[in-house]
């Protein structure tokens, strides 16, 4: 029909434009209406699901007419007011996005610098909620505009019990899947109420004062409660207590294992080492960010770290490396702004995991650690654990003078010059090495004033924990001067002035270890001690043993005598079959050769039979069919030459049978074998 005016109508509207109300008018933003009536400001919702291009017209969009769904238009909520003028768009994404539950914590870092010189330290996020906790300080994830990726992210379902290996084996968590292969019940593991109080307590003697990982308040109240009733505990729980239980066992020795549980040491080593790996699938720990599942892991490292493979080892440590990283314990809490018992445990926990993680790195050949510029975080405080407890708001107090903590922060300051202030990264690669030997000189008497005045000072022999402590980091500060020196014995640049000076390093090394094994109360920390020796020491003298004139006859017999003792304390030089232990042994018997105390009667020491017995054997394996064995390796007393190697031949790895101590001139100070002689002596 045609209008009165000749002109054709425009099209029949088929559904209502949305009412013009105070509530749901179209505006620009400023609360005026839109100068465009058929034009929404905002897009459709279909358009936002499906992610297209919308034109924003009214009541249809076109791209809802084309697909031929249902075109809804809401407004959106009115811009909050901003609070912060500098927060990032990175950081109010995550708030935005956090988790139900969980808190923001910024990293408010004080080392800013306003240079325009230089670029603003980039601020990472700390999601944290019920004991867990997870770093973001990516600009990949942070401003991908991916809400669903980072939801899932920091609030990640670990407990999902309908999550199991068995059911999911490619999709979920494949290494800890790897490990065993499916989740596992553990209750039948749980020891009776009174056998978990036993091994709690020998933890507690034992474990507890060399490690300080955990707060044994704490933590007690937890082992009382779960022993008595293990089908309470959760799976994070059940990780912490075979932790405990396994290194409880690993310190004890095997008549004490049958005394107190009647089984051997190796069975019960056996059973609780199965219970703590199997925890770990259990509680995903690949995917953990619960501090007790890292608190059980890197116990667990602590005390396999001589049971288990170089290379294995290195690889576990990175990767509990990688999970602190994801919790964001390589940042100092304290300017993550978190409790100050969170900020004493992080702290204590890093510093357990920083040397270990440098110690596999080296001992595994690779040299590649977490660089010293990687981590912020700063060294527990001289406190003991009755000065803190969870939920506390004002800092501890620092003792002046000896706490619960004296030993592992003393190792807190070896391992700080060990990983940062006495290193530098190498030009190429993920490696460091020993700063050169004037500046290393230097620091290490920085050091070994700074750990005398502050905790030294404050030991009393009789309390064997200062003893073990005195002891160690005095013998580890002697080891590193030897290792900054030992490459001039090696290339045999040195005088018998220098040598001597070397030698009075050396013996006072020794010493040391001599005292720890003499000393009864140091029974309890074999575990400990066990784990390392000093290779440097015991080269360094043997190799001025078989200079003949150099030492008197009576240095000569004092010299050999402590060699007695070595041996004695150290029957693994004997047993064992590693490069190190048969090229210690064949110095030992070329020195005994060359240079035998002046008193020596016609029986040798034990020591020196057992190691040409040792080597008789060898030689008859490597020449079975040469009938050589009995003129290659008589007794000295028997006044043949022996087929004995020459020192330069040890020295420079050129044995046949490869023994040889290869060191390389060129690149000493960062070999893997340097790195094992430091580290080995105070890492527990």
């Amino acid at each position: 029909m045609a209008s009165p005016s000749g002109v054709r109508p425009g099209p029949v509207k088929i559904a209502p434009a949305p009412a013009l109300s105070q509530t749901t008018t179209p505006s620009d933003g400023q609360g005026s209406p839109s100068p465009h009536p058929n034009v929404m400001p905002y897009t459709c919702q279909t358009c936002v699901r499906r992610k297209v291009k919308c034109d924003k017209t009214t009541p249809l969009c076109s791209s809802c007419v084309k697909s031929k769904l249902e075109c809804l238009y809401r407004a959106p909520p009115p811009p909050r007011p901003r609070k912060r003028k500098h927060s990032s768009s990175a950081d109010k994404y995550v708030r935005g996005h956090a988790a139900p539950g969980q808190r923001v914590v910024e990293d408010n870092s004080a080392e800013k610098t306003t240079s325009s010189s230089h670029k603003e330290d980039k601020v990472g996020t700390l999601l944290s909620s019920d004991g867990r906790s997870r770093y973001i300080d990516s600009r990949l994830w942070l401003d991908s505009g991916d809400e669903v990726a980072v939801r899932e992210m920091s609030s990640h379902k670990e407990d999902d019990p309908s999550v199991t290996c068995g059911n999911t084996p490619l999709t979920q968590d494949p290494i800890s899947c790897a490990l065993l292969g499916v989740s596992q019940n553990l209750f039948a593991y749980h020891p009776n109420h009174q056998d978990a109080m036993k091994l709690w307590a020998t933890y507690i003697q034992n474990v507890e004062p060399l490690c300080k990982v955990l707060h044994i308040p704490t933590t007690a109240r937890m082992v009382e409660a779960v022993s008595q009733k293990p089908v309470t505990a959760s799976k994070a729980d059940e990780c912490l207590l075979f932790s405990i239980y396994h290194f409880a066992v690993f310190s004890m020795t095997d008549d004490d294992c049958m005394r107190d549980f009647g089984q051997s040491r190796t069975v019960l080593s056996d059973k609780y080492q199965f219970a703590m790996r199997q925890a770990l699938v259990n509680a995903s720990w690949l995917k953990t960010t619960e501090m007790t599942v890292i608190q059980a892991y890197v116990l667990f490292l602590i005390s396999a770290r001589s049971q288990i493979d170089h290379h294995t080892f290195w690889i576990m440590t990175g990767v509990a490396i990688r999970i602190a990283q994801r919790m964001g314990l390589h940042r100092d809490g304290q300017r993550l702004g978190l409790s100050p018992f969170d900020v004493q445990m992080r702290r204590r926990l890093w510093w357990q995991l920083l040397p270990l993680d440098g110690y596999a790195s080296q001992l595994s050949g690779t040299g590649i650690a977490i660089p010293p510029n990687g981590w912020d975080t700063k060294q527990p405080s001289n406190i003991n654990d009755d000065q803190i407890y969870p939920g506390m708001t004002h800092e501890p107090e620092e003792q002046k003078g000896a706490s619960e903590m004296i030993f592992c922060l003393t190792k807190a300051e070896l391992s700080n010059f060990y990983t940062r202030t006495g290193v530098k990264i190498k030009d190429i690669g993920p490696t460091i090495e020993l700063k050169d030997s004037a500046e290393l000189d230097r620091l290490i008497d920085e050091v070994e004033d700074t750990i005398e005045s502050k905790y030294l000072r404050y030991c009393d022999i009789v309390t064997p924990l200062h003893f073990l402590t005195l002891a160690v980091v005095r013998s580890a500060i002697n080891a590193v001067r030897l290792r900054n020196r030992v490459p001039t014995l090696i290339k045999r640049t040195i005088g018998d002035t220098d040598r001597k000076e070397l030698c009075t390093l050396a013996q006072k090394i020794i010493d040391s270890d001599s005292a720890i094994y003499g000393n009864p109360n140091m029974k309890k920390f074999q575990w400990q001690i066990k784990s390392f020796f000093l290779w440097d020491a015991l080269i360094c003298i043997l190799t001025s043993l078989a200079k003949p004139g150099f030492f008197t006859p009576t240095e000569l017999s004092i010299t050999w005598s402590k060699m007695e003792d070595v041996y004695a304390n150290h029957p693994e030089i004997l047993e064992g079959k590693g490069v190190f232990h048969v090229a210690a042994g064949k110095v030992t018997l070329e020195a005994w050769k060359a240079n035998p105390p002046s008193d020596a009667t016609t029986q040798e020491p034990s020591f020196i039979a057992m190691l040409y017995s040792r080597h008789r054997r060898r030689n008859a394996a490597q020449y079975p069919a040469e009938g050589l064995t009995d003129q290659m390796t008589p007794s000295p007393n028997d006044g043949a030459i022996e087929a004995m190697p020459s020192l330069d031949a040890l020295f420079s790895g050129s044995l046949d049978d490869g023994t040889g101590l290869n060191f390389d001139d060129a690149d000493f100070n960062s070999s893997s074998a340097d790195w094992m002689f430091w580290d080995q002596l105070y890492q527990p």
